[in-house]
């Protein structure tokens, strides 16, 4: 193997390299890197490579990955051992943790470690004195607390706020002379993520959490007094676009206070090119005691999308040693030989439970209530339908996509023509404009508009009525139920058709407030409904919401063992998130799951289209320990969608002739 002996020339202020360097200047790549990116003076037998007193270390690392990367054995000289000790023992000892990490992430304990788990379990009996984990959640949170910097992927309802408390609690109580030792927990998260934790907390300690929300209604006099005073609130909560404005207070009170920083659907900062968001959490990671990233869904695009979250978790190494764009070709490429490497280098620092891990008793899902439309509503559902499906047709031609407007539009028409046409007198903003698309799409036949417009007041939805009935049984074996609803106007509609029929409901949709400093002290939130829906004698066992409103960090499990799906989309994503909000960990009796579908529609190629891809993405989900959902919601699903829709359509329309 070649050689290369690294000097140091302090009076050149110059890292000097010796030995074989025939194997360095030979290859084309290696000498263009070496004159161009570390400015080198090459000679026949020297390779001279300047630094400075504040990049010293990073050129050291650069050339030590130099040699690493083309196999050349490095030697050092006693100049270089004695300069750069620190950086070398760091090395060193980030190495062997590196080990140590991945033998706990694994369950291969030694017998230090076995002593320090038995210790870790004993704090938590006292120091968490409401909650006890189970096995893989009580590795993951020593994993957490042994590393103070990691990840954690594991599937929504797995008790990742619970996993954090228990390592929070563990380090809290260490002695403050311990490095490892916090004081405070901050989480950065969604608005609708603050609810959750500080429930979770007064669960897991027995005591409210004296804790400060500094977005969504904090004032600057509250955040001064929070991040400046001499006794702040314990639990720190902001959302992610707050942490751009609060940056000099934030580095000031992180420096002040050892902070274990949590990132809650850490998802949102995948951005690599330089998102707003994305460089406010890396700068203030340097300064947090311990850092913890908390997603189900680490690559939603792709294996890009992680590099950030590592990067936060460990702001001095470079755990992900590719480039963003070079993880995007892997992301193109599922049989890229670097992936292995990837998930080898970050497997120290990330677990993941699975939703099979959880050993959850198994939902029911009933097969699905199908109901026939009204008079009124096939007479409108069959127009749509008819004009619509030609230009459906087009996607054999390849001129039709679902990333098209209008084809997205129209697609939303029969959807809501299925369910309740009375939505269809409105345009379509609300729903689109989810997806960042607005489009209006009006019907352009006028006895056909007055059907439309009549179509509240002479027909009730069918739907409505099927929906109204389950309900009824589940209510009488005093059960309580969610009821998804993708339209802002279905929801509304439903609650409106409960209270007539005698049943009490709440809605929680984007209009729903979250919980602010700055609302009347009575004013009805998300939590606040939430709150009262888990309570035993609550006056309404039924909920109406819609995905969008609560696919994050909402748990109903303990309420809850019933959702009804009166309508829904194509998105997989979203359908298996909104069952996730009963089918969590902590779940003693079975879960119920009914789907209301319209006859001979475009229910059927949604319930169809979703089964095959809910059955596709938990294979993924339960096998890949990195699943990149690009692969699961891609392009080519899009057009499938269609594809069904019109071969369904063919069929029907065969079979009536």
């Amino acid at each position: 193997m070649s050689q290369i002996h690294i000097n140091i020339l302090e009076n050149k202020q110059a890292f000097s390299l010796t030995g074989d360097l025939g194997d360095l200047t030979k290859k084309r790549r290696i000498k263009i890197y070496l004159l161009d990116f570390l400015l080198a003076k090459i000679s026949d037998d020297e390779i001279l490579i300047p630094f400075d007193e504040q990049n010293q270390e990073d050129i050291l690392k650069s050339i030590r990955e130099l040699l690493k990367d083309h196999g050349i054995k490095e030697s050092r000289s006693n100049s270089i051992e004695l300069a750069f000790e620190g950086y070398l023992r760091e090395e060193e000892n980030f190495i062997n943790f590196s080990r140590q990490a991945l033998s706990i992430r694994n369950n291969e304990l030694s017998d230090n470690q076995k002593i320090e788990f038995k210790n870790f379990r004993d704090s938590l009996i006292i120091n968490l004195p409401n909650r006890r984990l189970y096995e893989l959640q009580l590795l993951s949170s020593y994993h957490l607390a042994f590393s103070q910097n990691a990840c954690n992927f594991s599937v929504p309802g797995a008790g990742k706020t619970s996993i954090v408390y228990a390592s929070y609690a563990y380090l809290k109580n260490l002695p403050i002379t311990d490095s490892k030792h916090v004081s405070k927990l901050m989480i950065i998260g969604p608005l609708s993520s603050f609810g959750p934790w500080e429930a979770e907390y007064e669960e897991c300690f027995g005591v409210k959490a004296y804790s400060k929300r500094l977005s969504g209604g904090a004032n600057q006099e509250e955040r001064t007094y929070h991040f400046y005073g001499t006794e702040p609130a314990e639990l720190s909560l902001l959302s992610y676009n707050s942490l751009p404005n609060m940056m000099k207070d934030l580095i000031f009170f992180l420096r002040k206070f050892p902070t274990m920083v949590v990132l809650d659907e850490a998802h949102k900062i995948k951005n690599v090119e330089g998102g707003v968001w994305s460089n406010a959490v890396l700068e203030i990671a340097r300064y947090s005691s311990a850092r913890i990233v908390l997603t189900g869904t680490p690559a939603p695009n792709g294996y890009e999308d992680i590099f950030n979250l590592f990067k936060f978790i460990w702001p001095t190494k470079d755990v992900i040693e590719y480039y963003p764009y070079q993880l995007k070709e892997m992301s193109d490429n599922p049989s890229d030989p670097r992936i292995s490497k990837l998930v080898k280098d970050i497997s120290p620092f990330f677990v993941r439970i699975r939703k099979s891990d959880l050993r959850l008793p198994e939902p029911i899902e009933h097969d699905p209530i199908i109901v026939e439309m009204g008079a009124l509503q096939k007479d409108i559902y069959a127009y749509i339908e008819k004009n619509y499906m030609g230009y459906f047709s087009g996607i054999a031609d390849g001129s039709t996509s679902l990333k098209n407007i209008l084809t997205k539009a129209r697609l939303v028409r029969l959807m809501q023509a299925s369910t309740n046409p009375s939505m269809l007198r409105k345009p379509l903003d609300e729903f689109l404009l989810e997806d960042g698309y607005t489009n209006d799409l009006f019907i352009d036949d006028t006895e056909m508009f007055n059907k439309i417009f009549d179509y509240r007041e002479k027909e009730t939805p069918p739907k409505f009525a099927a929906t109204l009935k389950v309900i009824k049984e589940i209510l009488s074996k005093n059960g309580k139920v969610i009821v998804w609803t993708i339209f802002i106007q279905n929801i509304l509609d439903f609650q409106e058709y409960l209270n007539q029929n005698g049943v009490k409901s709440k809605i929680l949709y984007g209009a729903t407030p979250v919980e602010r400093d700055d609302l009347e002290k009575d004013a009805e939130t998300r939590e606040s409904i939430i709150r009262e829906f888990h309570k035993e004698g609550s006056d309404f066992k039924v909920l109406i919401a819609n995905p969008f409103a609560i696919a994050e960090s909402i748990s109903l499990h303990k309420a809850c063992h019933n959702a009804i799906y009166l309508e829904r989309s194509f998105n997989a994503g979203n359908f298996i998130q909104s069952k996730d909000r009963i089918h969590r960990y902590g779940l003693k009796d079975k879960v119920n799951y009914y789907y209301i579908l319209s006859n001979n529609n475009i229910d059927h190629t949604i319930h169809q289209r979703l089964i095959e891809k809910e059955a596709r993405m938990l294979k993924i989900i339960e096998n890949e320990p990195i699943p990149l959902f690009s692969i699961l919601e891609d392009s080519n699903s899009d057009d499938e969608d269609l594809r069904t829709l019109i071969y369904n359509y063919v069929n029907k329309t065969s079979s009536n002739n």
